[in-house]
């Protein structure tokens, strides 16, 4: 008489066969197409690099005043170098807030491409508008066009770093004086890490100034 090697039954073993056209089945009705081997997925999204050659450089191309704006990029704010022109002659106070209109005109537009595919993008809205002090307001005031407290919080960070670290627009200690229309209060704020690094939920912090 043939003796049965041992192992799995031979009823278990065809049972099993039977049931695998049945998990393939099932596993096509839930949309996962069954495998043998490991699915490779692809790496993981890589961080934006933030980052632009010095050939993309609008400064490069434009022989203007070499300026820098901070856009966001990876949630962050992000100096950018850009240029300005300021025509020969122009008094200082008058030149300082044609600067600063351009620094906002730098701000508020559309990043360039090669900035757009590095994961540049700015929160600045068009067509702010900002003018020198006025009334008891201290001389190295700026009002804009829409006051602070209305401006979004990373719209208002990408002002407040730009303009407290530009030579032409920031005070004696490199903060900035920032008021909306002549109504409004007027305060002071600092480029802070913080800022810089959350500057969508970050506090800014400002320090009212007495304009009377």
């Amino acid at each position: 008489m043939r003796r049965q090697r041992p192992g799995v039954p031979r009823r278990t073993r065809t049972a099993g066969l039977l049931l695998l056209p049945l998990l393939a089945a099932v596993l096509a009705g839930c949309g996962i197409r069954p495998t043998q081997v490991p699915t490779d997925f692809g790496p993981a999204p890589s961080r934006l690099p933030c980052s632009l050659p010095a050939a993309e450089s609008t400064a490069v191309a434009d022989p203007g005043i070499p300026v820098q704006v901070f856009l966001v990029c990876a949630a962050q704010l992000v100096a950018v170098d850009r240029s300005v022109r300021i025509p020969d002659g122009t008094a200082e106070a008058e030149r300082r807030v044609l600067v600063a209109q351009n620094l906002l005109d730098e701000l508020s537009a559309k990043p360039t491409a090669p900035e757009t595919a590095a994961g540049y993008s700015t929160d600045v809205r068009d067509g702010l508008r900002v003018v020198g002090p006025g009334g008891h307001d201290p001389e190295n005031t700026f009002r804009l066009s829409v006051s602070p407290s209305r401006l979004k919080p990373a719209e208002l960070a990408e002002i407040i770093c730009t303009f407290a670290t530009s030579e032409a627009t920031a005070a004696d200690d490199g903060t900035v004086l920032l008021g909306g229309p002549a109504a409004t209060p007027l305060n002071r704020y600092t480029c802070t890490t913080g800022l810089r690094t959350h500057p969508a939920t970050q506090d800014p912090e400002p320090k009212p100034i007495s304009t009377t």
